[in-house]
């Protein structure tokens, strides 16, 4: 979002529901002229090709941004410290705005100025709407319209010495709102929108205390680590350095007396037509140790000539960690695998200290040396299964090679070790370095209920395996159903089947609805020998717009499965088809996807104007690169592209956030690998643009370099789309596109000037609309059946 490199304040936002924001706001008036605020020269372009960076000196910096919250049952106190920094050989003034929540109270406000504290003055929501409408029409920008109607702390600061710091901190308490027995905590992090440049310092933490057990932690928008202290009490941390963030965190949690908590979130535009939903469910922490089942593990690991090296001295190290987290009553077998197969036990055998110990032993002595014999060490794994199939019963399978001994056909093999089935059996397979057979361990998990990863040479093995079996070690609920209402008539459901349900765990589960109705939601599993149910009243909403993040997390799953179903059974038209309109619609846009929501768009006849890739389109080496990616997607079986296509597809089937789990850092290195750091070639060069392709961030982007200006990487492509107020946008040239456009073509239109007082008519007219019209000066949106398009001056 190149025009928010112009702002001339400092913006950080929070909120504790979905419809209340607070935010740390630094206003920077112009040295010359006091009675105005510091923007930039009308007549530099702020969008598109041409536009340039704003002159360093404009925009505080802010270098760190720390939050801590505690929260006890539905109570939360937040403190939040920012740093400001001024940049400049300047003498500033500004003024600190903070839009307050509703309902919440301040409790602290803390900034000196000349060594002496100073207070904040609280203005109404009437009179602060002025002071925010006021900053927008000055700035034209309109990243403040989202705290209309919200009251306001405000603070003069004087003096902002050259290159000093200024240091605020404030805390609040407010009422979190439960929903379908979930509690959400929302707090803005997306503060590189913002910045002149990358914090250098985020962190978050939440302490997280209730009265009755704590079962579901879940958050949708970032990768956090949950440290469950004990039934009641939880610590959620989240940290970053100098990484722009480019999603709002928000964490749900639910409390339940008993058993497996679940709970249930809707999302339902209008009265007719589907739906979408969330459910979670989990155990939260068994504390009664007897009720986590006992398992028996099989570790089946090539010694293969290919293994020597590094490969396998990592995984010698990742089973040595793997057999000593083994639980009491658990029982375990080693076995080796090249030309031959070797067993430690003979048997399964208990995970007592002496056991442990011989294991340790083997472990120590293997070396590499033989062939690839896959199917005899699978076959010779699954002998040990016992016949009562009581036990959840895991096979971890650890190779770098393709079947080079005995059975190599794929089918056979797979139908060999998946032929006789015994639902408790789970497969998990870890492919090392470049040469596994994808097709062969994705279709083997994928028959089992299990899962599969592949470690490139540049990562490591003992730190992937060690931590997916500290996550697998304590079995709680086998072979799982979910059984929900039968009049919501649900479809698409993911994941499906179910995977089993583990201590501390839990199940995310998304899916379609087509009718709303109320019901019990039943879940079913196997305990060991024992069949337990567990049942919790919920609802299909007939209108809800709140959690507008279900659609797109189920559309990122639901192309996970339809790529997958190309990369491992081929293509067709109607896969290919069904990507590319849920890619566009929700903005997943990635190597895999980019060029089907090109390709669809050209077969349409859609006009440049109305393109919701305009930007890759016009940049070759991107729309190369993602051509060949879908290329490889239904051919290759074997080496990188194999590996990170299999990664993709399974990230996006399993995720439990709005971004599919793309890899985009290898992506990024197979690019610049098979195009360079040049691009000659880009059809804006030879013009001389300097900035060819636009990124849609407020900052330049951290992957983008002088040397690569032109070109769009893969992690540079989602960065043309923002999912707001439940639309899709795509920067198309200097404007902000809304993708459902292209169904409206022949719509009426409305234009209006950004800053007229039909612009701020129409921004009263509905909540959801400032979301829209908060994206930028340049806008097009459908809204009630009409195209707006909000343009900065007049046609």
């Amino acid at each position: 979002m190149n025009f928010r490199r112009w702002l001339p304040l400092f913006l950080v936002s929070l909120s504790l529901n979905s419809t209340s924001f607070a935010a740390g706001l630094i206003i920077v008036n112009d040295p010359a002229q006091p009675d105005r605020l510091l923007r930039p020269p009308d007549a530099i372009p702020r969008h598109g090709p041409n536009s340039r960076p704003l002159p360093p000196g404009c925009v505080l910096e802010m270098t760190a941004h720390r939050v801590e919250a505690r929260i006890k049952e539905q109570f939360a106190v937040t403190e939040i410290a920012q740093e400001f920094k001024n940049p400049t050989n300047l003498r500033l003034e500004g003024t600190f705005l903070f839009p307050v929540p509703k309902g919440a109270q301040l409790r602290k406000f803390t900034m000196e100025i000349d060594g002496k504290p100073v207070s904040a003055e609280l203005l109404a929501a009437d009179k602060a709407q002025g002071i925010y409408e006021d900053i927008v029409r000055r700035q034209r920008d309109p990243a403040l319209l989202e705290f209309i109607e919200r009251d306001l702390y405000k603070v003069r600061i004087f003096p902002i010495e050259p290159h000093s710091t200024k240091k605020v901190t404030l805390s609040y308490e407010q009422l979190l709102v439960s929903d379908s027995g979930l509690v959400r905590f929302v707090y803005p992090l997306s503060v590189a929108k913002f910045s002149a440049k990358p914090i250098e310092n985020v962190s978050l933490k939440l302490e997280l205390e209730a009265g009755r057990p704590l079962k579901s932690i879940y958050s949708p928008t970032h990768e956090v680590d949950i440290a469950r202290k004990s039934e009641r009490r939880a610590l959620v941390g989240y940290e970053t350095k100098g990484t722009p963030e480019v999603s709002d965190f928000e964490l749900y949690f639910s409390r339940e007396d008993e058993g497996v908590g679940m709970s249930l979130l809707t999302y339902r535009m209008a009265d007719t037509g589907d739906g979408y939903f969330l459910l979670l469910a989990s155990p939260g922490v068994v504390v009664d140790k007897q009720k986590v089942l006992p398992k028996d593990v099989v570790f089946v690991v090539d010694t293969s000539g290919s293994m020597a090296g590094g490969k396998l001295e990592q995984a010698k190290k990742a089973l040595a960690f793997c057999v000593e987290n083994l639980n009491e009553g658990d029982r375990f077998e080693l076995l080796r695998f090249s030309t031959d197969t070797e067993p430690l036990f003979q048997e399964l055998a208990a995970a007592n200290d002496l056991n442990r110990k011989r294991a340790r032993e083997f472990i120590a002595r293997l070396k590499p040396l033989g062939g690839t014999a896959i199917n005899d060490s699978l076959q010779a794994s699954l002998k040990l299964r016992p016949k009562s199939g009581d036990r959840p019963f895991i096979v971890i399978f650890l190779t770098d090679g393709l079947p080079t001994v005995g059975e190599t056909q794929i089918d056979r093999i797979v139908t060999n070790v998946t032929g006789g089935e015994n639902s408790n059996t789970r497969i998990f397979c870890f492919g090392i370095g470049n040469d596994v057979n994808t097709h062969l361990l994705d279709r083997i998990t994928e028959a089992t209920r299990a899962a599969s990863q592949y470690v490139l040479p540049s990562e490591d093995l003992e730190v992937k395996l060690s931590s997916f079996f500290t996550k697998i070690k304590d079995p709680v609920l086998t072979r799982p159903e979910l059984i929900l209402p039968e009049g919501a008539r649900v479809s698409r459901v993911y994941p499906n089947p179910l995977p089993d349900l583990f201590n501390g765990e839990q199940l995310v589960v998304v899916g379609r609805y087509a009718n709303p109705t109320k019901g019990a939601a039943k879940l079913t599993g196997k305990a060991g020998s024992e069949t337990k149910a567990f049942a919790e009243d919920i609802e299909f909403a007939r209108r809800a717009d709140e959690h507008d993040f279900i659609p797109r997390l189920w559309a990122t799953r639901r192309i996970g499965w339809l790529l997958d179903e190309i990369r491992l059974r081929g293509e067709s038209k109607e896969l290919k088809d069904e990507v590319a309109t849920l890619a566009r619609e929700h903005g997943i846009v990635t190597p895999y996807t980019a060029w089907l929501i090109v390709e669809d768009e050209q077969r349409r006849g859609v006009r440049p104007e109305m393109q919701t890739l305009r930007e890759t389109s016009a940049n070759r080496d991107a729309l190369s690169y993602s051509q060949e990616s879908i290329r490889e997607l239904g051919r290759a079986q074997t080496g990188v592209d194999a590996a990170l296509s299999s990664r993709y597809g399974s990230g996006a089937r399993a995720a439990q956030r709005t971004a599919a789990a793309a890899p985009e850092k290898e992506l990024d290195e197979r690019f610049l690998a098979r195009y360079g750091t040049g691009n000659s070639s880009h059809p804006n060069r030879a013009a001389g643009a300097s900035n060819p392709v636009t990124p849609a961030v407020a900052l330049p982007s951290p992957t983008r370099s002088a040397t690569d200006e032109g070109q769009l990487k893969p992690s540079q492509v989602t960065q043309q789309t923002q999912t707001v107020g439940g639309k899709t946008f795509y920067q198309n040239s200097a404007h902000w596109l809304d993708a459902e456009i292209q169904k409206h073509a022949s719509a009426r239109r409305v234009k209006l000037r950004f800053g007229s007082p039909e612009y701020f008519s129409l921004l009263k007219k509905s909540p959801t609309v400032a979301k829209w019209i908060a994206l930028g000066a340049n806008v097009q949106f459908v809204f009630e059946g009409v195209i707006y398009e909000i343009i900065e001056f007049a046609p």
